[in-house]
């Protein structure tokens, strides 16, 4: 009986040895992987460069079309999730309507400032998809020109001339693009952009044709860029 009894110790003894050991394993594989984790967390920095880009549809509009911008960016990278960005940029425009010869020009400055949010699982890819926003303003001066009308009623020649009308416009914009390394510090990508207008000042002829920065003015419209980047 009392070998018995004894047996039975040793055996819960073992058990509850065997128990505890299992038990310290799994703790410190836990706190293994959780040192893991923390130091991969750790290697990342907060900031991981800079970046300036350049635009090459707008250009391409001015070459082929009545109006276009040249632009440039910069941009921070925060640890490949975050890219606070300040866009600067010359819109021009010189258009003529070929039934009433009407000609419209204005020539000025925009900027835009906002924040791209990587959307890919892994951050650190060469690839990146990008979802943004940006508000933008402009202040700018436009002329319209036409040639001399006759009244219907007293027949006199009547001119169609304003010169240096003075309008502002604030508007944000949606962005969605894709951005990837090409070699060394280039990067290639492009974004679609939908622009909507905020609020801001028509002048006394209403609203201008053309907006620096934004485009064909009008409530709501879509646009893009094509971006060459160098990574400082």
């Amino acid at each position: 009986m009392h070998l018995r009894v004894h047996s039975i110790f040793i055996s819960r003894t073992f058990s509850i040895c065997i128990i505890f050991m299992m038990m310290l394993s799994t703790y410190a594989q836990g706190n293994r992987s959780n040192k893991k984790i923390i130091a991969e967390v750790d290697t990342i920095p907060f900031y991981r460069g800079v970046a300036v880009s350049v635009d090459l549809v707008g250009p391409a509009e001015m070459l082929f079309g009545d109006y276009g911008q040249y632009e440039a960016s910069a941009r921070i990278n925060i640890k490949d999730k975050y890219f606070p960005v300040v866009e600067l940029g010359l819109g021009k425009a010189n258009a003529e309507d070929i039934a009433t010869q009407l000609t419209y020009k204005t020539s000025a400055p925009y900027a835009r400032i906002g924040v791209d949010f990587n959307l890919m699982k892994n951050k650190h890819d060469i690839y990146r998809l990008l979802g943004g926003v940006r508000y933008a303003y402009t202040d700018f001066k436009y002329d319209v020109v036409s040639p001399s009308i006759t009244d219907p009623v007293w027949k006199d020649q009547v001119e169609y001339n304003a010169e240096g009308v003075k309008c502002n416009y604030h508007w944000l914009e949606f962005s969605f693009g894709v951005d990837a390394k090409i070699w060394g510090p280039v990067r290639m990508g492009w974004t679609v952009r939908y622009r909507k207008k905020l609020f801001g000042k028509a002048g006394d002829f209403g609203e201008p044709w053309y907006v620096p920065g934004f485009g064909k003015s009008g409530g709501t419209r879509l646009g893009g860029t094509f971006n060459v980047t160098f990574e400082l």
